[in-house]
């Protein structure tokens, strides 16, 4: 599975593009503010339907453009290549076409072109709050359980409606109804986290310690609430705490994946450089995992490829991306930046003021 060709229009400074790559890597070359991140930016647009630098689409689209339009063509083993698009207006109307059918969910696009994000920010992963990490967990679950996405969905409005009644609630009694579903999709989505950090811990300490031999790193998963006590009497048992605070507290909502240098949380620890180098390998064995799974490959973008990493780490990455046989794409402010990585199935464009250009 691989993105074969990219067709952009009126996506932050870009006017327009088209673009065919390479299945293997594929470089972006370009000063700062030059658009190099952009078409990382709107790689990730059409297989999450969101950019990863705004949650604003009024921001992603190009000055005075009324919308913006991604178009790729996916190759597919033994099928033909895959159409997708996606557009955006500025008043919020989004259109997902898959196969030229219209009318299609987000969801379906990070189901076909699923893909891992490794930028200058992916420190938050392992120093930003729990939310990050929960991402990180649902990644993977979600390609591997179809039905997680709408179980997670339905959780959310459950927590929002009990949040609701909790705030006018004088008993139990009138929250008790929401407990029994909730308790029920809770159980569920636990026990698909709790094997998923299971089956993929082994790996992601073992890319972690080739990345960081000098450090014994582990992985646990904390799924919101203690292990003793079932989820639905924990909700009856906190009915009073939860009322007076307005929310409820435990839950899955609240699962986290704790990740320590033997006891000592990693950001006490590391520097940003062998931050980097855990994210990377972290995410390296979600597309390995992925791949050992259902068969899929992982695309893999990397903003600012040289950022925090010396010669070495960014030659021990290079090896590791290529050995994934998976498609990469990586931003570099120079070409001397990649040497590291530069290869025969390799593919090079420079980007300057908006306009993309193939080596």
């Amino acid at each position: 599975m691989a993105l074969e060709r990219l067709i952009i229009k009126d996506f932050r400074n870009l006017a327009e593009g088209d673009l065919s790559f390479s299945e293997g890597f594929n470089f972006l070359v370009g000063a700062n503010g030059s658009g190099k991140t952009s078409v990382l930016e709107a790689i990730h647009f059409l297989g999450h339907g969101r950019s990863f630098r705004s949650h604003l689409t009024k921001r992603v689209i190009r000055h005075d453009q009324p919308a913006l339009y991604v178009h790729g063509r996916i190759a597919q083993s033994g099928q033909q290549a895959l159409p997708t698009g996606i557009s955006k207006s500025r008043d919020g109307e989004t259109e997902v076409k898959i196969g030229g059918q219209g009318n299609q969910k987000v969801a379906q696009l990070a189901q076909i072109l699923p893909m891992q994000l490794i930028t200058p920010e992916g420190f938050e992963l392992l120093t930003g709050g729990p939310k990050f990490r929960r991402a990180f967990i649902d990644w993977g679950v979600f390609h591997q359980h179809p039905e997680f996405y709408a179980a997670w969905s339905r959780l959310k409005r459950l927590n929002k409606q009990r949040n609701a009644q909790l705030r006018v609630a004088q008993d139990y009694r009138q929250v008790a109804y929401w407990d029994a579903e909730l308790a029920m999709l809770t159980d569920k989505i636990d026990e698909w986290r709790r094997d998923y950090i299971e089956a993929v811990s082994a790996r992601a300490q073992s890319l972690c310690s080739e990345f960081l031999p000098e450090h014994q790193i582990r992985l646990s998963y904390y799924r919101g609430w203690d292990r003793e006590t079932p989820i639905q009497q924990l909700l009856a048992d906190n009915f009073e705490r939860d009322r007076q605070l307005g929310y409820t507290v435990s839950g899955a909502h609240k699962a986290d994946l704790r990740v320590k240098v033997g006891t000592i949380p990693v950001e006490d620890v590391l520097s940003r450089g062998q931050l980097k180098l855990m994210v990377c390998a972290l995410r390296l064995a979600q597309g390995l995992h992925l791949t050992e799974q259902t068969g899929k490959q992982c695309l893999y973008l990397i903003d600012d490829f040289a950022s925090e990493l010396d010669s070495q780490k960014r030659g021990l990455l290079s090896r590791c991306l290529t050995q994934t046989g998976a498609q990469v794409f990586i931003s570099a402010i120079n070409a001397a930046q990649i040497d590291e990585m530069s290869n025969e199935n390799g593919k090079m464009f420079y980007v300057e003021n908006g306009k993309i250009t193939a080596g």
